[in-house]
């Protein structure tokens, strides 16, 4: 029997067209056999708002908690979780240069949604056939142009 616990993995991305501007983003979560998709939009937004809510989201959308590997082409995403965020919490949110950080909205969200997880954190480089990573931009680009279209995001 195998004691070890299995590992949900996630792939996200967001983006807008133009930056900033309309943006869609989406989540492929895999467990053994199964797979859930989320995706969504905002009419007024950025490339970053996007790529974080994504990871998010997935990380809420979990019922309790999990081994997680999640792959993120955005270098914001993966740096601000791994490496920048002890800095922003011991200066009370506020980045290097002494400003707030920008999007401490989604950044405390995020962090909220990880903080019951063990997650390993994986930067993919993107549009470079990680077929997930490809089929998670299209979902994020189709919910843009849903949004668009006036179909909702």
């Amino acid at each position: 029997m195998d004691s070890e616990p299995k590992t949900v993995e996630i792939w996200t991305d967001g983006g807008c067209k133009p930056n900033p501007g309309p943006g869609g983003w989406a989540a492929i979560l895999r467990f053994g056999a199964h797979e859930r998709v989320l995706s969504g939009a905002e009419a007024a937004t950025t490339n970053n708002r996007m790529e974080l809510t994504a990871a998010a989201a997935a990380l809420e959308a979990l019922s309790r908690p999990c081994r997680v590997a999640l792959y993120t082409d955005s270098e914001y995403l993966k740096n601000g979780i791994t490496r920048w965020k002890e800095g922003w919490v011991r200066r009370n949110w506020r980045n290097a240069a002494g400003d707030p950080v920008a999007n401490m909205d989604l950044w405390r969200r995020v962090l909220d949604a990880a903080a019951r997880h063990e997650i390993a954190w994986h930067w993919v480089r993107g549009h470079a056939g990680h077929a997930l990573n490809e089929r998670a931009d299209q979902l994020a680009t189709a919910a843009r142009e849903r949004l668009i279209a006036g179909d909702g995001g």
